[in-house]
């Protein structure tokens, strides 16, 4: 979808040879603004049908009584931060402690994936499709 912009003056010099009556060739780079508009349209519409369903399904799961159900995302945000205080926190002044103490064993940092997981557990990943929209208008 990202590349249909770049491709419309491309195609439009192919309209301007393969047409050369200039209003058949304007038409016909018409038409195929409208095709890219229709697709980015359909995408964007796809794109707020997701949102809507998991905004759905997340409301259903946190009405429901299912104790295991409606504390599982608590669960994975205490991992989360346990695992940003290691790395941000714990790792820096292990390894600070080894300066002084050079017999400390410090263990690697976790996965770099732990941002990854924050970021979509706090939901950030709808920026995106902001960023689409803002995209194609501009």
């Amino acid at each position: 979808m990202g590349q249909a912009p770049a491709l419309i003056p491309i195609v439009g010099k192919v309209l301007d040879n393969i047409f050369p009556d200039p209003a058949a060739a304007s038409d016909a780079k018409l038409k195929v603004l409208q095709m890219a508009q229709t697709g980015q349209l359909a995408a964007l519409d796809a794109d707020v049908k997701l949102a809507m369903a998991q905004s759905d399904a997340n409301r259903a799961e946190a009405a429901s009584g299912d104790k295991y159900a409606s504390r599982w995302r608590p669960t994975i945000g205490y991992i989360c931060a346990a695992g940003l205080a290691y790395n941000f926190l714990v790792y820096p002044m292990l390894t600070w402690a080894t300066v002084i103490w050079p017999e400390i064993k410090v263990p690697p940092m976790l996965d770099d994936k732990l941002m990854e997981l924050v970021v979509g557990m706090l939901g950030l990943a709808g920026l995106r499709t902001y960023e689409k929209t803002v995209a194609s208008r501009g």
